[in-house]
């Protein structure tokens, strides 16, 4: 109960709900007549230019007479089509997500060299500072961890000698030493929970350096410390498709707007870790989960169309799924007929899952993805191009990464710091003004009544 419940009766409490509701009601009809953009988006879907970049772009559609035309999706990091860099570090057997960070960061594609150099920094640079473990994560513990690596990222200007300092190098220095740092704190935070909310053992295990992101992520939430090299690689290619999302994605946004205040690093990354948590969000990937499940406790079959399309006209109507109405991992603000990262997820998804406890799991989604669009046309009468989107996939290939559900978000968040640092470092170098839209007063003028004659 809180506190303002504990201090009032049922109908004093109805009373102040009802005047609560009624102080921050805004009718509507008031967005469309003052033509609000809410969300940010125009009439037709499409965001509202708010800057430009050159870290990456995100296309779905064309613009044609005016008209905005479906077409397939792709994802461009630094002008580089995000299929060719999967596609040559699958067959080349390595790990890519270092290589799409370097690319991210520094605008370019580093060469051997480079890489190793680069990679070497960031396994070098992991170590948390001293005592940082015991007194800001295992201290206080968070039932979320999306919440600690937040709160540890904030505390980690505490440990910065020139924390303030916004000349790109040192920006640079602080957000390489973030993308380094995350997946640990990550690891620890959730391991502090295990303990804490679960009541189970606890495993803080040494780094090893050398290793890669994924690895190091797999070695230090297992309490095996062993993973198999085909596992490595598929959260490694989890976090090259995670890496960035252009810069109007609601946590990268976020990032550039507290960046364009003049905020330090720390306060501006913790940002988009907030932003990231959210359900519509990064938090989708968890959503979908909840939603599979239920859907799998309720048909018989995923192979029969009429039970699903049951089932996800039920989630839209409200009847079924959290009451929101939304079918999670459909959908998306750019893409159209088809996101770039959920082709690459469906695929492996399919390969990894066939023949194990997971294939049921795996063909429900698929039957989401292909039904879902009919069953939205008939209940909405709507002619609007559905795709799936990332998050569909995602949480699937977590589980069967054995990735615990606490950190299918924070996972996602390992890989878009690299993102969020490049648009940080954008915004500093290009932006040069406070980002400040403008909201319209729509409430009444009144007068001021003396207390005593309220």
């Amino acid at each position: 109960m809180s506190i303002i419940e504990s201090k009032v009766n049922q109908e004093q409490y109805d009373k102040f709900e009802t005047s609560l509701h009624n102080s921050y009601f805004i009718d509507p009809k008031l967005f469309s007549k003052y033509d609000i953009k809410k969300g940010l988006r125009n009439a037709d879907g499409t965001g509202v230019m708010a800057g430009l970049t050159k870290v990456s772009s995100v296309e779905g559609y064309v613009i044609y007479d005016g008209e905005k035309l479906p077409q397939e999706g792709n994802l461009y990091y630094r002008g580089i089509n995000l299929n060719s860099l999967v596609e040559a570090c699958i067959a080349e057997s390595r790990f890519g997500f270092e290589e799409i960070a370097y690319l991210l960061l520094f605008g370019n594609l580093p060469d051997k060299e480079e890489l190793a150099r680069f990679s070497g920094v960031l396994s070098d640079s992991r170590e948390l500072p001293e005592d940082f473990t015991e007194d800001m994560i295992m201290k206080a513990p968070s039932a979320n961890v999306m919440n600690k690596m937040a709160r540890s990222v904030l505390a980690l200007y505490s440990f910065d000698k020139d924390p303030d300092n916004l000349d790109a190098p040192n920006v640079m220095r602080q957000c390489i030493q973030l993308i380094a740092q995350l997946p640990v704190i990550m690891a620890y935070a959730y391991q502090v929970k295990r303990r804490t909310f679960y009541h189970k053992s606890m495993y803080l295990h040494p780094l090893v350096p050398g290793l890669s992101t994924a690895e190091t992520i797999l070695r230090s939430i297992r309490s095996t410390k062993k993973y198999t090299p085909e596992e490595a690689r598929l959260l490694d290619l989890c976090l090259m498709l995670h890496a960035d999302h252009g810069g109007g994605n609601n946590s990268t946004f976020a990032t550039r707007v507290i960046t364009s205040s003049g905020a330090d690093t720390y306060a501006s990354i913790a940002s988009g870790i907030s932003a990231l948590k959210g359900p519509k969000h990064g938090g989708a990937n968890i959503k979908v989960s909840e939603m599979v499940s239920m859907m799998l406790d309720t048909i018989d079959d995923p192979d029969n169309d009429a039970e699903v399309k049951d089932f996800l006209a039920d989630v839209i109507t409200k009847k079924a799924g959290d009451g929101s109405g939304l079918i999670y991992g459909m959908g998306h603000a750019v893409y159209t007929k088809s996101d770039p990262r959920a082709v690459i997820l469906s695929s492996k998804a399919g390969e990894f899952s066939e023949g194990t406890e997971f294939e049921r799991e795996y063909r429900a989604l698929a039957a989401i993805e292909r039904l879902t669009p009919e069953v939205f046309a008939t209940i909405k009468g709507s002619d609007k191009v559905m795709c799936a989107n990332v998050d569909l996939y995602s949480g699937l290939v977590y589980k069967m990464l054995r990735i615990p559900e606490d950190l299918y978000t924070p996972v996602f968040t390992c890989a878009r710091i690299a993102g969020w640092s490049a648009h940080r470092i954008e915004e500093l170098l290009t932006g040069g003004r406070i980002i400040r839209p403008a909201y319209k007063n729509v409430g009444e003028s009144r007068n001021y009544v003396p207390i005593s004659e309220r």
